[in-house]
């Protein structure tokens, strides 16, 4: 499902994808509640248990997505992001479907994330379900309520 993009680990050292994660902080800090914003910065994404990868094609970066290991079964897909000139044009679906193949590799039952619940995430949602994720109670430091949305796939 790469659909021509080129997806490989990242560094997180780039101008255009640091810039990239300014924006998605920036966007998730001003439409979030502060006890529900779970945005990783650039130097937590660096860390040992998170994978940190781009989407590019042709050059030019496209999306951005990490996996994090919660244990050996249990992955977390974090820092999903497509540029603003390609929503829509199926790179978050690509970087997801690589997030998604790379846990299987490792090994993982299962994959989870945390989003919000507002219209904003309308897109992520219907990515989301489209790509075999459904609700689930929240997990790890996340908690239910109005705004945080846990989405689970089974992996086996």
């Amino acid at each position: 499902m790469s659909q021509g993009f080129v997806i490989a680990p990242d560094d997180l050292q780039a101008d255009d994808v640091l810039t990239l994660l300014t924006r998605h902080r920036e966007e998730l800090r001003g439409h979030s509640p502060a006890d529900a914003c779970h945005v990783m910065s650039a130097d937590r994404l660096r860390e040992s248990d998170v994978t940190f990868f781009v989407a590019r094609k042709d050059g030019e970066l496209a999306a951005v997505g990490a996996l994090k290991q919660l244990d050996p079964a249990t992955g977390e897909i974090k820092s999903m992001r497509a540029a603003g000139s390609w929503r829509g044009k199926g790179a978050g679906a690509a970087i997801l479907a690589h997030l998604i193949a790379e846990a299987r590799q490792r090994g993982y039952r299962e994959v989870g994330l945390e989003t919000g619940r507002s219209a904003l995430f309308a897109d992520a949602h219907a990515l989301y379900v489209r790509s075999g994720f459904a609700e689930c109670d929240a997990f790890g430091p996340y908690r239910s309520g109005d705004f945080t949305l846990c989405m689970r796939m089974a992996l086996s």
